[in-house]
């Protein structure tokens, strides 16, 4: 994908599946080639549950933006979301054995990868190690220490952690669409790459991500990953929430929340309402904007609580100078960032994915429910990048047979001389002439 100068990737959300492929331009500015959307119906909270459902709706999509592109997708980089997924921090040390003490990137990457072995309950595996500092002889406070001179190196960690059996399905639904996975990325760490500035993350800020299923969380402080979390509960609680409170139809609640929404009830009006059609002749229902956004002020309050309580575990709740960037579906919800502000007293912002856009990029991309799926493709980008710096250079051998060569400027290189070979009739009469010459001796 790399060498073809673009780069694909699913979000494989609850509500939808989105394939989309991307090409960046030398200035680093991301063009989208295409873009497929199907509906989700065997994902509930982020997890596959039905993977026949899952991989038709992802083969739909992919077919969708291979059409729009031009292209055929043959490796992708999906995103991993879901309330299995949970978070951790880890120390680890590493003795430096180099004669001169200096501590090289494998010294560096061994570190990171002993991460990948420490004991996890059954059934878990390890998604993401971040490393978020270093510690070289007691100085703290590294972000690389590579270059350095010590004896011990140490290390911080934010280590993600996910269920086998959620990833396997998702490797299961890719592999049935014809599709090889090269990479499952949290999401929220996409979303993140996609949304937020580099100002953000060294200030201090929280992505929080709505999503259908479930709400992601991200912060950053110091330009690092410090915690991520997963919340259960999306835009679909939402809905059903409409639907049982004003009994309608599961349909007409998505609707009623998509267009005469809102999540603060003071400032709806009562007298202010909506004609929703009876089920099979019965009599239309009038719904006040009122009750409406009391229904919905109601559960995303509840969001809020979770995410706040994630915050103050990650310890950095009074390090947030830039405080939350909401993105993804639920942040298109009316007078949401005002509800955040009031509920968590944070400066408030909607994140758009415009960070890599080029100039002039269409409406239709640049909306926060792609924020995800074009973050997957700059990952996928970060990927191919590290995987370029660590491999091998070709040049090797040529540089074996220069060592090889005599160390002689070129005029002063002696000639080597090839011995000529001899006839076998010369050889043998010289042979035979030897052995006489020596029986002669000895008479």
């Amino acid at each position: 994908m790399y060498d073809n100068n673009f780069v694909a990737a699913i979000d494989i959300g609850t509500t939808k599946i989105v394939a989309i492929a991307g090409r960046k331009s030398k200035l680093g500015q991301l063009e989208i080639l295409g873009i497929g959307k199907a509906e989700s119906k065997g994902v509930r909270r982020g997890v596959v549950m039905n993977i026949e459902e899952t991989s038709s709706a992802i083969i739909e999509a992919v077919s969708m933006a291979e059409q729009m592109a031009g292209i055929k997708f043959k490796e992708v980089f999906v995103g991993i979301a879901g309330q299995h997924i949970k978070s951790l921090k880890a120390h680890n040390h590493r003795y430096i054995t180099s004669i001169d003490s200096e501590i090289k990137q494998v010294d560096v990457d061994a570190l990171n990868a002993e991460m990948y072995k420490i004991p996890l309950e059954a059934g878990e595996e390890i998604i993401h190690v971040i490393p978020q500092s270093y510690i070289v002889d007691s100085e703290t406070g590294i972000k690389n220490p590579v270059g350095m001179f010590g004896k011990r190196l140490e290390a911080n960690f934010h280590i993600v952690i996910g269920q086998v059996a959620s990833a396997r399905n998702i490797v299961r639904c890719i592999e049935r669409a014809g599709l090889k996975l090269l990479n499952l990325i949290l999401e929220p760490l996409a979303s993140s790459e996609s949304v937020l500035t580099e100002d953000e993350k060294e200030a201090g800020v929280a992505l929080v991500d709505i999503g259908g299923g479930t709400t992601d969380l991200a912060v950053y402080y110091d330009g690092i990953i410090r915690h991520t979390a997963v919340i259960p509960f999306g835009g679909n609680a939402i809905t059903k929430d409409i639907k049982e409170g004003c009994a309608i139809l599961q349909r007409q609640a998505e609707s009623l929340k998509v267009q005469y929404g809102s999540a603060l009830a003071d400032f709806e009006k009562e007298d202010k309402v909506v004609t929703i059609p009876g089920i099979t002749g019965r009599d239309p229902k009038e719904i006040s904007f009122k009750s409406l956004a009391c229904i919905i002020q109601a559960r995303m309050e509840e969001v809020m609580e979770a995410i706040l309580y994630e915050i103050e575990n990650s310890g950095y709740a009074s390090k947030l100078s830039a405080g939350i960037a909401i993105t993804g579906g639920g942040a298109l919800l009316k007078h949401l960032p005002q509800l955040v502000k009031f509920k968590t007293g944070y400066d408030v912002r909607i994140g758009y994915p415009t960070r890599y856009f080029q100039s002039g990029i269409s409406e239709e991309f640049n909306q926060p429910i792609y924020a995800t799926s074009i973050g997957l493709i700059l990952k996928g980008y970060l990927h191919y990048d590290s995987q370029k710096r660590e491999a091998p250079k070709k040049e090797e051998p040529v540089i074996q047979q220069k060592i090889v060569e005599t160390p002689f400027a070129e005029e002063e290189r002696p000639e080597i001389q090839e011995p000529k070979k001899e006839s076998f009739i010369k050889t043998f009469k010289k042979t035979f002439m030897d052995i006489f010459d020596e029986k002669e001796t000895k008479m």
